[in-house]
């Protein structure tokens, strides 16, 4: 199958590729969301083409303006920290001190520590995704991105990405799509 966006060898439906594990996929073999989960997509990657230079360089021009980035944030208020992820386009960044700080109705707001996101997403660093993250974590998305009618993601691991539309996001657990999340 040809993947819908960018320059891949080929694409599969992610639910039946049997080397792409870990908490994503678990969700997606699991996926009960409006949009068929033969739409969600895997498509393998080269770790070493990982810098988005390169990497648009070899899996095509039209990936910059349709990937997604997925951060680990930890706001705090209270004494009380609450992790989160947020979804932006790959050309913007996340809105850390004014959007995702209201949304969370934190005092205080920023990027999680490496360690903490890994260990807590059970995801490898560069690949985390929104796609299957712990249970009651909320999952802000930038209207942006649920607005594309394919975007790129990170499946959880380093080697291979998930192309999905951008509508399938508005779906997980725990989302809420917000304008101006990424600035």
């Amino acid at each position: 199958m040809r993947a819908p966006i960018g320059n891949f060898e080929s694409a599969a439906p992610a639910a039946s590729v049997e080397h792409f594990t870990g908490p994503a996929a678990e969700a997606i073999r699991g996926w009960k969301g409006a949009v068929p989960r033969d739409q969600l997509l895997h498509v393998d990657t080269d770790p070493a083409k990982a810098d988005t230079a390169v990497f648009i360089e070899n899996y095509g021009e039209d990936l910059l303006g349709t990937s997604a980035n997925c951060v680990v944030v930890a706001a705090k208020r209270g004494g009380e920290r609450t992790l989160a992820a947020c979804v932006v386009l790959s050309t913007t960044r996340v809105d850390v001190n004014g959007a995702v700080r209201r949304q969370l109705e934190a005092r205080k707001a920023s990027f999680a520590p490496m360690d903490t996101a890994v260990e807590e997403t059970g995801m490898e660093y560069g690949g985390i995704t929104p796609i299957g993250l712990p249970e009651g974590w909320p999952v802000l998305i930038d209207s942006a991105v649920t607005d594309l009618p394919w975007t790129l993601i990170g499946s959880g691991l380093r080697r291979g990405k998930l192309i999905v539309p951008g509508k399938a996001l508005a779906e997980l657990p725990g989302a809420v799509v917000l304008e101006g999340l990424g600035i």
